[in-house]
């Protein structure tokens, strides 16, 4: 964090997605290093509007100074959080594990309370927005034993994220077939939320011990010459840099020195011609949005690589807008007018493409946009499993208006 770096250039204001559509938030460059100038920790902090920035991570890449303006704020929320009364919203997000394991026990209530309109009316005297439908809970959960690898092969272990465990196992299922079907071992290593959604709504407290427990898990497997795999973007990012940054979690730096990016994985064996996968036509054009995460991370669009060798798949790179959810952000009232401008320039962008259906790393960019949208939005894993004819039965999703249908992916 080098605050005193920032020669006030106002590049990271331009890149603030956040900053476009909110007159209340002053922007990375006053929120991050021109107030910690100010900062004191002798006084209680009054800077409530550093509860605006949507940790979107732009303006650290836009940075040319390498100040890490996020990376500041994401500190000072970490102290307002302390030091303030958390709402009920940040509250429940901040316990999203453990209320997302309750829902998925619970789910067929859980699903019904979610989607009623007394549940909804609670949800939204909590400071929840319901503008998009919440996605189902799921009653079985990503649950495989481990087995010993195969004399030779590539062996990883997958962490799968709360999104697909709770709620989309079936595109975990498919991450499993796709790798199996590439000669690699997979193993479900234990594994508890990455700590992101706690972090991201001011309990530093808690994201440590479950950052803690996930290191002293993935350890065991780093040391067993496993490598460490993930899926979603967030829980990624969180892995790589979180750890080893605000969390200062023990041993992190082994872990992120051996963990991929599910595609990045993939497509690094075929360059090194590892495996050599036989992809089938898949005729459809398709919209790709680029998390912001992803960008974040420096490792490039490895999915759109992947994507490119699909005969007959056109694949329309979009990394310029932001989504606006930004996992639990978008779900609190006060975030809502952000959260659906943006989504809403996203979805312009996407449709201006003419693409049939959107394809995005991250969970809540597909809520998101699939949300806004009534479009389909798929993992790029599940695009990449048709095309190796793999079946993957896709969960029963919803549509903007929330009615239950089923979206088989389209047939070549």
């Amino acid at each position: 964090m080098k605050f005193e770096h920032c020669i006030r250039c106002t590049i990271c204001v331009e890149n603030c997605p956040v900053f476009r559509v909110n007159p209340d938030f002053p922007g990375p460059k006053q929120a991050g290093p021109d107030a910690q100038r100010f900062r004191s920790e002798k006084d209680k902090t009054v800077d409530h509007w550093v509860m605006l920035c949507s940790q979107c991570k732009r303006c650290d890449m836009a940075c040319p100074s390498g100040v890490e303006p996020a990376e500041i704020i994401l500190r000072a929320q970490q102290r307002y959080g302390i030091e303030h009364p958390r709402t009920a919203a940040h509250l429940l997000f901040a316990n999203n594990y453990y209320l997302s394991q309750l829902g998925s026990v619970t789910a067929p209530l859980a699903n019904r309370f979610a989607a009623a309109g007394i549940g909804k009316k609670i949800l939204q005297r909590m400071g929840i927005t319901t503008y998009i439908p919440f996605p189902e809970f799921s009653f079985r959960t990503m649950k495989k034993k481990p087995k010993p690898a195969g004399k030779g092969r590539k062996k990883v272990a997958f962490f799968y994220g709360c999104f697909i465990n709770f709620y989309r196992p079936d595109i975990g299922a498919g991450i499993i077939r796709l790798l199996e079907s590439l000669n690699i071992d997979v193993v479900l290593p234990p594994q508890w939320c990455c700590g992101l959604p706690a972090l991201g709504n001011g309990n530093l407290a808690l994201a440590r011990y479950f950052a803690g427990k996930n290191v002293d898990s993935l350890s065991d497997y780093v040391d067993a010459g496993y490598d460490i795999i993930y899926s979603c973007t967030s829980c990624g990012l969180c892995l790589l840099n979180d750890y080893q940054g605000i969390m200062d979690i023990p041993r992190a730096k082994k872990i992120a020195e051996n963990t991929y990016d599910l595609h990045e994985y993939i497509l690094r064996l075929i360059i090194e011609k590892n495996i050599r996968p036989e992809f089938r036509d898949v005729s459809r054009s398709v919209a790709y949005h680029i998390p912001c995460h992803l960008r974040a991370m420096k490792i490039g669009y490895p999915a759109a690589d992947l994507m490119k060798m699909i005969p007959g798949l056109e694949c329309h790179i979009l990394d310029d807008a932001c989504c606006g959810l930004s996992g639990s952000y978008g779900f609190k009232k006060t975030n809502e007018t952000t959260a659906v401008q943006l989504g809403k320039r996203a979805v312009s962008l996407i449709r201006k493409t003419g693409a049939s259906s959107i394809v995005s790393d991250c969970g809540s960019c597909r809520m998101q946009l699939g949300g806004l949208s009534g479009m389909d939005a798929f993992d790029p894993a599940e695009i990449i499993c048709e095309s190796l004819a793999i079946d993957v039965k896709r969960k029963n999703t919803k549509n903007r208006e929330g009615r239950k249908i089923a979206r088989p992916l389209p047939s070549v």
